[in-house]
């Protein structure tokens, strides 16, 4: 398969913190020109039959996946997954491990906001939230643009609630190797999902790498929402340096708070491996 195909592999439903059904998602991918799609919310595969019935209905082809939030490094990193079986025990009790510290955070940011003068955000993000084990800093900010305390979402994430304000509170997530061998022991690949979002140093970013390798990850984002130009030419070049394939993926979650619509970002270089070749065989 070509690496010239609009593929999206990255994006988010009501199953986590998105804000459109699995179905409506499917219908806006295929509208968008998307002829490979894959539906990846957050530590959840509870949307995947869903979505690969409404591929089906679609006429869109499709991966199984999610993303899985790591601590490496002292740092939250997303490991997304494609391909899996995803009702593969390992898989399905992994997530539901990795899920269950969501609550007592998002219980903790509430106190915390609560101490600054906002009091309250814990019942108004659950308003947000299709499935309260999936409760998110997102949610917290789309209740705060409600209630007026912000004008965007953008805006509550760099005053309240991400490290060094008051409203953050860190949670320990799965480890590298877990994810990593949740997804790969399901029969899927492993991707490091948008690298060039993380603060990371040089050399934590560089063992980043060389670790997810070692544990078997086999693929790194390299078209994605949140990389610009100079983001594109130095994962693609990763791909090469650490021999990985290169996926593309919005990682979209809402008409109104997303930069890039599903189907819209540039395609793949032709210097890389795309990450579905190793896939075709799990292709709906």
């Amino acid at each position: 398969m070509t690496p010239y195909i609009n593929a999206d592999l990255h994006c988010h439903s009501i199953v986590s913190d998105g804000t459109l059904t699995p179905e409506v998602l499917a219908q806006r991918a295929k509208a968008n020109g998307v002829e490979l799609w894959a539906l990846t919310d957050h530590d959840e595969i509870g949307g995947q039959d869903r979505a690969i019935e409404a591929a089906r209905l679609a006429g869109l082809r499709y991966l199984t996946g999610a993303e899985i939030s790591v601590t490496f490094a002292g740092t939250t990193v997303h490991i997304v997954g494609l391909g899996m079986d995803h009702t593969h025990p390992a898989l399905v009790n992994g997530l539901r491990a990795t899920r269950g510290g969501r609550e007592m955070r998002a219980r903790a940011m509430s106190d915390d906001l609560a101490r600054v003068g906002i009091p309250g955000v814990y019942d108004g993000a659950l308003k947000y939230v299709d499935n309260p084990e999936l409760i998110s800093r997102t949610h917290f900010a789309r209740y705060l643009v409600e209630a007026g305390v912000c004008k965007e979402t953008n805006e509550v994430f760099r005053k309240y609630i991400t490290e060094g304000k008051p409203g953050f509170v860190p949670h320990r997530w799965a480890s590298l190797r877990d994810a990593v061998g949740w997804i790969t022991e399901s029969g899927g690949v492993a991707i490091i999902a948008h690298p060039g979002r993380y603060k990371l140093t040089a050399n934590e970013e560089y063992a980043l790498f060389t670790e997810f390798k070692t544990l078997g990850g086999q693929g790194v984002e390299v078209m994605t929402g949140a990389h610009g130009q100079a983001d594109y030419v130095k994962y693609a070049d990763y791909c090469q340096e650490f021999d990985l394939a290169a996926s593309r993926g919005s990682d979209f979650h809402s008409p109104e708070e997303s930069h890039t619509d599903l189907g819209k970002l540039p395609f793949l270089p032709g210097s890389v491996t795309p990450v579905w070749e190793l896939l075709e065989s799990r292709i709906h």
